[in-house]
């Protein structure tokens, strides 16, 4: 049997995307490449407003860390600029790491600042259970962990939320570097987003680095 080479596969898999891409359906002037959707296509609803609290946890170290190094800053930086980290961390309902586990932050944040330590992170959170199960909340934007808090922009999500826009907010709960062996920080977060059910989100998130 011949085999197909990676090259190849990879051509083939873009032009299958392209050409789902192009059997969305439309309505109203078509001008090519560009049309309007019927937004009865998506399901769309009234709006609604949702609170979510949950605790992020980012450990760096230890026996089982969440978090590494993809990218080890070039410079002698005081705040590691260049640094680049990859992380898949719990989302919990509560601080401890033990608490009932609800999604999973996957994505990284790289150290962007020269002179404060601020970081850009871009990260999905993706639920593992209950009505958002197989949903993800998408977030881009900077991180200045010494600020008492933070605002990054939620910028998109899919399944339950769909069209999600919105902001969420960072407070840093708990970090510990010593006592336990690992370095491991608590931060709350708070998001506000409106998502395909037409709906707004209101998230509090706390993080364990």
């Amino acid at each position: 049997m011949a085999r197909i080479s990676p090259i190849l596969a990879f051509q083939l898999i873009i032009s299958s995307l392209f050409s789902s891409f192009a059997m969305i359906p439309v309505s109203g002037e078509n001008h090519g490449f560009v049309g309007s959707i019927d937004p009865k296509l998506f399901g769309l609803q009234k709006e609604k407003r949702t609170h979510i609290r949950l605790y992020w946890h980012d450990i760096l170290n230890g026996p089982h860390p969440s978090a590494i190094d993809v990218v080890p800053s070039p410079t002698k930086s005081p705040t590691n600029f260049g640094l680049v980290r990859m992380f898949d961390n719990a989302l919990t309902k509560g601080p401890e790491l033990s608490s009932e586990l609800v999604a999973r932050a996957q994505g990284f944040y790289a150290s962007a600042a020269q002179k404060e330590l601020s970081l850009l992170m871009v990260q999905n959170f993706a639920f593992v259970q209950g009505e958002f199960n197989g949903s993800t909340i998408s977030l881009l934007g900077r991180n200045s962990i010494f600020n008492k808090v933070r605002e990054l922009p939620v910028v998109g999500g899919s399944g339950a939320f769909r069209f999600a826009r919105g902001y969420a907010e960072a407070t840093t709960h708990t970090f510990d570097g010593t006592t336990t062996g690992y370095m491991c920080c608590i931060t709350d977060h708070g998001i506000w987003e409106v998502h395909s059910m037409t709906c707004c989100i209101f998230l509090e998130i706390n993080q364990i680095k």
